[in-house]
């Protein structure tokens, strides 16, 4: 059996993290997985738990100042695939430096595109989108949806899709793109709600909820959206967009009354409201009835079998978590 080569550009990010690991469940793929930081442990990388990573390998690379030998790595290895996580993607602090998210998002990108275009290896470029693009979206929201961001980030990424729409159209580039809703799951960023609601219980802090809570989210577990991801990589058309999401969008307030209920918690007495986030849109509910059709795709992990697995990974590694920062921590 050939081995289809992967590249794997944002390997250390909780999504590029969990779809390395379901590659790597499939003896007909190798990988390769780059990020701009050190490979970490698995604390946050699922795939180190594996005994056998010899089809595997990392190199750290920043697409912002080492373009140059990133396109020779990719020039040398020819991959068949090249799947690209890699973006700043906070909300929030994309306004304080908006030229930076631009710069990692959509500059960079076009100088990666734009060499990749030229070369004939490449099967398949799959670009991780974002539903942000939207602005507040919810009910029936399709791929042909009109942009409408609300902030420099949901702006950085809809001009990167842009960007590689006209590639596509006009090169043919083999073009393939995702926008998943709210993902979540074990080893994901500490400061992200779920895992720090779970923390900061544990921990006797409180929970402090934007604008009380009020927004609703569609969160929906990694391991169902890299399934979504392969399935799109293998079966999807060229030149198509596909959503990936749950049946039903949840407020965060939910979630947290969820996250309470499991750990034996009254939520009154662990959570605190406070100011919603500037630009914050009200709900992110998008249809994925495309890629349901197409692939037999849907997510299969529950929202209380998903946080309970983020619950036992946080009491796992419970020694290890309080060494790291549980803020946002910027890095250009």
């Amino acid at each position: 059996m050939k081995e289809k080569k992967v590249v794997v550009i944002g390997a250390n990010s909780f999504s590029g993290q969990d779809f390395v690991d379901l590659l790597l469940d499939r003896p007909d793929y190798s990988v390769i997985g780059v990020s701009r930081s050190p490979e970490r442990s698995a604390l946050f990388l699922k795939y180190k738990l594996r005994q056998d990573l010899s089809r595997y390998q990392y190199r750290q690379l920043d697409m912002n100042t080492e373009m140059d030998r990133l396109a020779a790595l990719l020039d040398s290895e020819k991959p068949d695939y090249v799947v690209n996580f890699a973006a700043l993607s906070e909300v929030a602090p994309s306004w304080d430096q908006p030229e930076q998210w631009f710069e990692t998002n959509t500059v960079a990108l076009a100088k990666l595109v734009n060499h990749l275009r030229r070369q004939n290896y490449l099967k398949c470029y799959l670009h991780i989108s974002s539903p942000e693009v939207y602005g507040t979206c919810a009910g029936n929201v399709k791929e042909d949806a009109p942009f409408n961001p609300s902030t420099p980030y949901a702006a950085s990424k809809a001009a990167a899709d842009m960007l590689l729409r006209t590639y596509y159209k006009q090169f043919g580039f083999p073009l393939l793109e995702v926008r998943a809703t709210n993902v979540y799951g074990a080893r994901q960023q500490l400061f992200k709600i779920i895992p720090r609601s779970v923390i900061y219980i544990k921990a006797g802090r409180k929970i402090e909820l934007h604008g009380g809570g009020q927004a609703v989210k569609s969160f929906i577990n990694i391991r169902d959206v890299s399934r979504g991801e392969l399935a799109i990589l293998e079966k999807g058309r060229l030149g198509q967009l596909y959503h990936l999401s749950p049946d039903r969008g949840t407020a965060v307030r939910e979630i947290v009354q969820m996250i309470c209920g499991l750990m034996g918690k009254k939520f009154e007495a662990v959570t605190a409201a406070v100011a919603e986030r500037p630009g914050q849109d009200a709900a992110y509910v998008i249809d994925s009835t495309l890629a349901r059709t197409e692939f037999g795709w849907s997510p299969e992990i529950s929202l209380k079998d998903g946080i309970f697995e983020v619950i036992k990974w946080v009491e796992d590694y419970w020694g290890e978590i309080m060494k790291e920062p549980l803020d946002y921590r910027h890095k250009r």
